[in-house]
């Protein structure tokens, strides 16, 4: 039970209907169009296109969208991948004749063809009731009229601030008068307002072809870019089959490769094989989750691609001969040789929304524009900012995610979902770039090794071990307790650059008939249920 005398938040409890977002007017967003007859995908998409506008930092129309739905429930989960593609004339020759060497964050070829709109379309026909006019209409209305800038979002301009000054649209609109804008202050995206409008009177055609595909395309090419109108009204998504794994008796779903997913499941699968003991945060106990992750990550390194141009050997990554392998690796008081090389791109930025509806039915959903605003690139007419995905691509001739022609690179975005005895669960997911894989474990360990519920699991200080080096980043209550403790096994412990990730969960109780929402404190967020 919680300690009501300490800081924190309480889980939000509901019988109808249950949202859990990282902005407050997202959540009352998503429950408003639950009230209003709306199914759980119509809540999530109406929550999502919310937060591209007032959490612009986060998410946006220029980026890409993974999904989860369990229909009324149950244990058969849909996936569906909104995740761009490159330019059909992006080629790897063709960089190193440029003499490129590296996509840089605002560089044009940071950017594939945007995926979220056409996810959103396509999820809201074949499992909403509502119209996307009716859908986007707050969004529409925020974006037209105006909205409070909430004290994450101000962090975020602050900490961007330099780069949202060199492109003339960003720098108009996120920025007053060349200054951060104070908490409370009121945004406007008057072109984004009329490019959701679009949207809702005439479905994804609206942004993949015609006035705002032009602009797009225009300006991406402006800056060099080898986007084309073909590229973006050929754009498509897909539903795809997910992957999954047991911990603890219970059923992980994820979406397949290009997304990091497979990852989680593998340090799920790790962590297995251990036993934990005392208390969650103990050394021993972070020390095996560190390891494990490691191991993991090396192997995302070396595998992990879009799965429809390259050979991801999914079997083999989720083989239990392999799990026991690499648990064999971990050695209790030292630090193991893991692999693997950074590459690069240390974080990302997301929304993450989690939706169940009256009828149960489930939706983990997930949008993103990979760093904090993306790549810092407006389109000017329609208000577009593009996300910087292509910068998880690697520059090199022969590995799986090498960049080349009609190809989505490794992408970091996950939303989970967890299903037991013919019934959904839990609907979840973990913000914060490449911690992602490692937070769906983290998180679910402390529900199932140590009985916590979802709110005081999310609430747990956190921890990160950068890909392919013994440093982790570490929150200020882990540093102060254990910081010493693990500089002793070898690790070098460092501050985080912000606060680590974010999540939002909501757990189905079928036998009470109630639903449990939980949000996480390092965001401005909020869930709500009724």
């Amino acid at each position: 039970m919680r300690n009501f005398e300490q800081p924190g938040r309480s889980i939000a409890v509901g019988r109808s209907g249950m949202a859990a977002t990282s902005h407050p007017m997202a959540t009352l967003t998503a429950i408003d169009i639950l009230k209003s007859g709306g199914k759980a995908i119509d809540a999530a998409v109406a929550a999502c296109a919310v937060q591209c506008v007032v959490e612009a930092g986060s998410t946006g129309i220029g980026g890409d969208c993974f999904a989860l739905f369990a229909p009324n429930g149950g244990d058969q989960v849909i996936a569906f991948n909104g995740s761009g593609r490159t330019p059909a004339a992006t080629d790897l020759k063709w960089f190193k004749d440029q003499g490129v060497s590296e996509i840089t964050r605002s560089s044009p070829h940071a950017v594939t063809i945007p995926g979220a709109v056409d996810a959103w379309t396509r999820l809201v026909a074949d499992h909403g009731r509502m119209s996307m006019a009716d859908i986007l209409a707050p969004a529409i209305a925020l974006a037209r009229d105006g909205y409070g800038i909430t004290p994450r979002v101000s962090a975020d301009i602050s900490h961007q601030r330099a780069m949202l000054a060199l492109d003339p649209s960003t720098r108009r609109i996120f920025l007053d008068n060349d200054e951060v804008p104070a908490v409370g202050s009121i945004q406007r995206q008057p072109e984004l307002a009329e490019t959701l409008s679009a949207i809702g009177s005439h479905g994804r055609d609206a942004f993949y072809r015609g006035d705002v595909a032009e602009d797009m395309v225009s300006y991406l090419r402006s800056l060099g870019g080898l986007h084309t109108i073909a590229d973006f009204s050929s754009a498509t998504g897909e539903y795809v089959t997910p992957i999954s794994t047991t911990y603890r008796g219970w059923t992980v779903h994820e979406c397949p490769p290009n997304g990091q997913g497979i990852i989680a499941l593998m340090i799920l699968k790790i962590l297995e094989r251990f036993t934990p003991s005392g208390h969650p945060l103990n050394a021993d106990n972070l020390h095996i989750e560190v390891e494990a992750t490691r191991l993991a990550y090396a192997a995302r390194e070396r595998w992990l691609a879009d799965a429809a141009t390259s050979n991801v050997p999914v079997d083999f990554l989720l083989s239990d001969e392999l799990a026991d392998s690499l648990a064999s690796k971990i050695k209790p008081n030292e630090v193991c040789d893991a692999g693997g090389l950074i590459d690069g791109v240390e974080h990302s930025d997301t929304v993450y929304i989690s939706v169940v509806d009256k009828d149960r039915n489930a939706v983990s959903f997930i949008n993103s524009i990979f760093h904090p605003y993306g790549s810092g690139l407006m389109a000017p007419k329609s208000g577009v900012l593009f996300h910087n995905r292509s910068q998880s691509f690697v520059l090199a001739e022969g590995h799986p995610n090498a960049i080349g022609p009609r190809k989505r690179p490794m992408h970091t975005i996950i939303p989970a979902m967890v299903t037991r005895n013919g019934k959904a669960t839990l609907s979840f997911g973990v913000m914060g770039g490449h911690y992602q894989a490692m937070g769906h474990a983290h998180f679910l360990s402390k529900l199932f090794d140590y009985g916590m519920d979802i709110q005081s699991a999310v609430d747990l200080p956190r921890l990160f071990p950068l890909p392919g080096t013994v440093t982790i980043e570490a929150e200020e209550t882990i540093r102060t307790a254990i910081g010493e403790n693990l500089r002793g096994r070898g690790f070098k412990v460092i501050p985080p650059k912000w606060a680590i990730g974010g999540a939002q969960a909501v757990w189905i109780d079928h036998q009470l008939g109630t639903l449990l929402g939980a949000s996480d404190h390092r965001k401005d967020g909020c869930a709500l249920g009724y």
